[in-house]
């Protein structure tokens, strides 16, 4: 559909020369009107007499609504009149909401009563758009009326939403089903709430100034949809859109940085326990190949490498340069690496903006961005890159090569990273600190990882989001092709804003990240735990072919267990076809249980395990499998993994190559069962039921947002 830009336009410039942040009811109805948004039949008075008048010839019943730049929500200022049905009615309203107004507010500024065609009763909804910090323009849509503020049952989306988006934010909501009709009740129209979504967000995507815009209620019946009350509010002024270079630039350096062929250590040092001394000694220690250049004014030979008194005494080309310097010292240290043509500054120097020292941040940045030079923290740990050896970080080293690349804002967090890897002999590919994200950033990072043929998954923690749309554009492209999953933290540390619209105030920031994390694609981890075990098994686990998942375990606790964890996950268990439930049958004891679970009991011998195992290997309807073992003397936990390992080894070489993952409960022996099944490609965790079911679910999150199932 067209739309009417240039009637909006001269509506918004209106109100903004008359010094307005609110439009009146005329003024949204007019642009709802350039914009496809239905609205019932209305009417401006300024007398009783008009408001009777109005009231014939839209046709009774009517609606009264007090309109008042001063006075936004009407309803507490008994403002609005429902159901009138008479002239005298609508006069004697009009005289009595004018009269609520002067009470609520004295100094109101009163334009009149907005005399509206009562529609009949419809389910309400809510259909909105809120300017998010981070994310921009975004559309929303919940339940309306007083529900949505009881019930907060709202979903997000970055506008311009598409199609897609639009329905899937009708069915995302927990009361989705509602719409669907119940009891007895005809469904909404679902194509005309997704074309006012759409149009709501082309709207606000369209016009900036539009800083929130609320559509509540908005009656949604089996033929159509009309907004009833419209509130419009405009932005007193427009941020500076932040800096983004185009994505071949991005790359260009990136690719410069995280695999430079020489880097410079700013503030080497010789001394022990001095950051400028670790930093060399990773360098030179984990095996970089490439040039490493110490400066240092007062020193002449640093770690018997030749010292340099600034980088623009080096006659070779510099990729990166280490900072190890104090704060202050930075911005005419940064000058020089602009001057020398490097590409990139990996600022481990705290003492800016986290301390608020924004000032010495803004200084730094100003001077890497005159001369094209990116710029990795302030305030980190640095970073690894395994596959060249780099160890560009005064941390403790790491070596063990692998397919995920990590980031984190925290240092702690980082030390963590390095401390499971470690532990879990989980190779990475990288691993990365952000700091205070003065210039790089997450979405710097996956354009780097999208190509980097030694990254399979992208796994980050993230405390905000610098800027958030241009994460998600990128995200939205890159989990195409490679999982990547995001750990927010401070889930809890904000709760919904203090804003003048329903919407503004449901847009809690992590309601936000939720819904435009998901909109992107990217598998969200709600632990630190989960993310490194989602790091850790997603590129081990095939790509599942189909939704239908069984359960295979030696005790009916654990897959009962086991069935709640699928529930948590979205993961559907299969509804047990005959011939394969009898099947199975014929493996387990007549007190086991067949179905799904399948129970084969404790009692069973290591047969069993086997038999059922390959059975569910095999059978082409079943596409993934969720083992649930139970440490017993007749089957030990060795014993198991060595069985279950062959079975699926041997179904492999058959071009069998399903998702499994596995839980062992029991004694200690089972830790060494669940080390020896992951290393043979099955992720498998001791004491926990949900562990695996989450690496499985946030396999199967990928896989449905990247289309290939």
């Amino acid at each position: 559909m067209s739309h009417d830009r240039a009637a909006v336009k001269a509506v918004l410039e209106g109100a903004r020369a008359a010094g307005r942040a609110s439009l009146t009811s005329t003024e949204s109805k007019q642009i709802c009107d350039a914009y496809g948004i239905p609205v019932p039949r209305e009417g401006l008075a300024t007398s009783s007499a008009e408001a009777a008048t109005l009231a014939a010839d839209i046709g009774y019943p009517v609606v009264l609504k007090i309109v008042s730049k001063d006075i936004l929500h009407k309803t507490e200022a008994g403002g609005v009149l429902t159901g009138l049905g008479t002239a005298d009615e609508v006069a004697r309203g009009y005289e009595a909401i004018v009269k609520s107004a002067r009470a609520y507010k004295a100094d109101a500024d009163i334009a009149g009563v907005q005399v509206q065609q009562m529609l009949p009763a419809a389910q309400e909804v809510i259909v909105g758009a809120v300017t998010d910090p981070s994310f921009g323009k975004l559309v929303a849509f919940g339940l309306g009326g007083v529900l949505v503020e009881v019930l907060k049952d709202v979903t997000f989306r970055l506008a311009p939403a598409s199609r897609d988006d639009a329905l899937s934010m009708i069915d995302g909501i927990q009361a989705a089903e509602v719409l669907k009709g119940v009891r007895g009740a005809d469904p909404v129209n679902r194509d005309a709430l997704a074309s006012l979504i759409e149009n709501v967000s082309a709207l606000t995507a369209d016009f900036p100034e539009i800083h929130e815009l609320d559509l509540n209620p908005v009656l949604a019946t089996k033929d159509a949809v009309a907004a009833v009350d419209v509130r419009i509010l405009l932005a007193q002024e427009l941020p500076e859109p932040r800096p983004r270079p185009s994505q071949e630039e991005i790359l260009k350096s990136m690719v410069r940085i995280m695999r430079p062929k020489s880097v410079a250590v700013i503030g080497a040092s010789g001394e022990d326990g001095k950051i400028g001394n670790s930093v060399m000694k990773n360098l030179i220690n984990g095996g970089y190949q490439g040039e490493i250049y110490p400066i240092n004014p007062k020193a002449d030979d640093i770690l018997g490498r030749k010292c340099y008194k600034s980088v623009k005494d080096v006659d070779g080309p510099i990729d990166i340069a280490v900072f190890a310097i104090p704060a202050k010292f930075v911005a005419g240290a940064l000058a020089e690496i602009g001057e020398k043509g490097i590409a990139g500054a990996v600022m481990i120097p705290s003492g800016f903006a986290e301390v608020g020292e924004t000032e010495l941040q803004q200084q730094m940045i100003g001077v890497a961005r005159k001369h094209n030079v990116r710029v990795m923290g302030p305030n980190i740990y640095g970073f690894y890159y395994t596959h060249e050896n780099l160890c560009a970080t005064f941390c403790t080293p790491y070596d063990v090569k692998g397919q995920a690349a990590l980031s984190s804002q925290s240092g702690g967090v980082g030390m963590a990273i390095i401390g499971f890897s470690r532990s879990a002999k989980m190779g990475v590919s990288a691993i990365v600190g952000l700091g205070n994200k003065s210039d790089i950033d997450e979405d710097d990072l996956l354009t780097f990882f999208e190509q980097d043929n030694n990254t399979q998954v992208i796994a980050m923690h993230v405390e905000d989001l610098k800027d958030g749309r241009a994460f998600a554009e990128v995200a939205q492209r890159v989990s195409k092709q490679k999982p990547v999953v995001v750990l927010k933290a401070g889930r809890t540390a904000l709760g919904a804003r203090a804003a003048a619209s329903h919407t503004g105030a449901l847009a809690g920031n992590d309601k936000v990240y939720d819904d435009v994390l998901r909109q992107s694609g990217v598998i969200r981890a709600r632990t630190l735990n989960d993310m490194l075990q989602f790091a850790r098994g997603l590129p081990i686990l095939p790509t599942p072919k189909g939704e239908n998942i069984i359960i295979i375990t030696g005790a009916g606790g654990s897959g009962v267990l086991l069935s709640d964890a699928c529930i948590d996950n979205d993961l559907r268990l299969m509804r047990m076809p005959d011939d394969l439930d009898a099947a199975f049958r014929k493996f387990i004891p007549p007190f086991g249980a067949a179905g799904n679970p399948v129970d084969i009991t404790g009692g069973e011998p290591p047969t069993t395990y086997r038999n059922t195992i390959k059975l569910g290997l095999e059978d082409e309807r079943v596409h993934a499998l969720i083992l649930g073992y139970w440490h017993t003397i007749i089957t030990p936990p060795m014993v198991f993994a060595k069985l279950a390992s062959e079975v699926v080894e041997e179904g492999r070489a058959k071009g069998i190559n399903k998702p499994i993952v596995a839980s062992l409960v029991g004694d200690v022996e089972v830790e060494e069962a669940s080390e020896y099944l992951y290393d043979r490609g099955i992720p498998s965790y001791p004491y926990t039921t949900q562990l695996p079911v989450n690496v499985l679910g946030a396999k199967y999150r990928w896989a449905r947002g990247a289309g290939l199932l």
